[in-house]
């Protein structure tokens, strides 16, 4: 542990101030700082909640029943990074859709969708474009490329989001945001800024190592033991002011914003991505004229709640028990990110 990371954990274990609540709101950040130990540090009055920063877990099941659909009742082949298979839809997931005969391929970019495609010109080929600012730059630039070569097989069923107005939903919910590093080196900073300036909105820009985490907590107890609202990026060495530029020209060409349905926040305004006019022959609702599809949660499962850091995972009657990562209930318990997997994992 380097000097700085030293005086970092000095200044949380010291802290001896009033109750404070931060919010990790990645899920990544989640994992790590289980992982790490970090947890064991936080003086008592220090509470550590989690947010809706796991793209899979904010996902509304209602999509999951839309890919479903596009798989039995189409015949598409559904392409999709692998933690999104096993997650419940209203019936049945991914998983239970490929159990009866629906072609379910795991991938690890929506490029591999596309040559898929390609190689395939007999199927009908759907990539499953869920994620925040990271990821949806890939599924905006496979949309181009199968535009550029004139495929006629291959779409997008899209619930990409973004975190701009996710973040105004949850305003209150925390005394300090702790910000996603990987979104922010996208985005670049003018939102946390103006979150802060605007209304007051404290929050830190995190990385992922254990220093860089150290850093950002510890920063974050100081600032806010001075009573006043901040913003500082702790994460110089990837995130820029400006973000990532040509992401972001990416994202511009081909999508634009819509309203978007995010489990436990409800829909929340021009918070998602849809495809632009231009590209419109490779979204899937409308290339299948697709049904309106409305998902029915699991009234068991409280990830909505989990999401809001209203509670703990631990606090739900079935964490645990009736959902595990072999049996999940909910989302939370299948994502690599979520917030129930890390609970069960290290707690």
């Amino acid at each position: 542990m380097n000097e700085s990371a030293m005086r970092a954990k000095e200044i949380i274990t010291g802290y001896s101030g009033r109750p404070l609540r931060i919010m990790e709101v990645c899920g990544t950040h989640t994992h790590e700082i289980f992982r790490l130990g970090l947890r064991k540090l936080l003086p008592p009055q220090i509470d550590l909640i989690s947010g809706p920063g796991c793209p899979v877990c904010v996902t509304a099941v209602g999509f999951i029943d839309e890919a479903c659909w596009l798989a039995l009742e189409k015949g598409c082949i559904i392409c999709t990074f692998g933690d999104l298979i096993r997650v419940p839809g209203t019936e049945m997931s991914l998983a239970g859709a490929r159990a009866k005969g629906a072609d379910i391929r795991p991938v690890y970019s929506p490029l591999d969708a596309v040559a898929l495609a390609k190689d395939n010109p007999e199927k009908q080929v759907v990539f499953l474009a869920v994620g925040f600012e990271t990821t949806t730059p890939s599924a905006c630039l496979a949309a181009k490329q199968a535009k550029e070569a004139g495929l006629t097989n291959f779409s997008l069923l899209t619930a990409n989001k973004t975190m701009p107005n996710a973040y105004q939903a949850l305003v209150g919910s925390a005394d300090a945001f702790l910000y996603p590093g990987h979104v922010n080196a996208i985005t670049g900073n003018a939102t946390c800024i103006r979150l802060c300036e605007e209304q007051g909105v404290s929050g830190v820009v995190a990385g992922f190592t254990a220093s860089e985490l150290l850093t950002a907590l510890a920063v974050t107890i100081r600032l806010l033991e001075e009573g006043k609202p901040f913003f500082r990026n702790c994460y110089p060495r990837v995130v820029k002011d400006e973000g990532n530029p040509a992401a972001l020209r990416m994202m511009q060409e081909v999508m634009e914003p819509c309203d978007s349905e995010w489990r436990g926040l409800g829909m929340i305004p021009a918070s998602g991505m849809k495809l632009r006019a231009e590209f419109v022959d490779y979204d899937a609702r409308l290339k299948y004229d697709m049904p309106v599809i409305t998902g029915k949660p699991n009234p068991a499962c409280r990830c909505g709640d989990v999401l809001q850091g209203k509670i703990r995972p631990c606090d739900c009657k079935v964490f645990g028990t009736g959902c595990t990562p072999l049996h999940p209930v909910g989302a939370c318990m299948v994502s690599d990110e979520g917030a129930c997997a890390a609970y069960y994992q290290y707690s």
